[in-house]
């Protein structure tokens, strides 16, 4: 009964699977506004945002990144509409 109980234990609970999810998700949209050069000030600028420490929140995998702005994230980090939806969806799938 002891090693049923630990085996629970070891497995992620929705919300820590959620937050890995969301952490992979900023490192990913890290990794997209340094392939484009852009500070996260800069990023900031072209998506609207009034504070760029929005930007390092995200990409600390803390926040979501409202559905309507989707495509603005994606100019601005040079990305395929439909593949920057797909996969930010994906990072926030399991929003908790």
């Amino acid at each position: 009964m002891h090693a049923n109980s630990q085996k629970r234990a070891d497995k992620p609970t929705h919300k820590q699977s959620a937050q890995r999810l969301r952490k992979e998700g900023g490192r990913w949209l890290c990794e997209l506004r340094e392939n484009c050069g852009l500070s996260q000030r800069e990023l900031a600028d072209a998506v609207g945002i009034e504070l760029y420490t929005v930007i390092s929140q995200l990409e600390h995998g803390r926040g979501f990144i409202p559905p309507d702005r989707y495509l603005i994230w994606a100019d601005a980090l040079d990305v395929e509409p439909d593949e920057f939806v797909r996969r930010v969806t994906s990072y926030y799938a399991q929003r908790n």
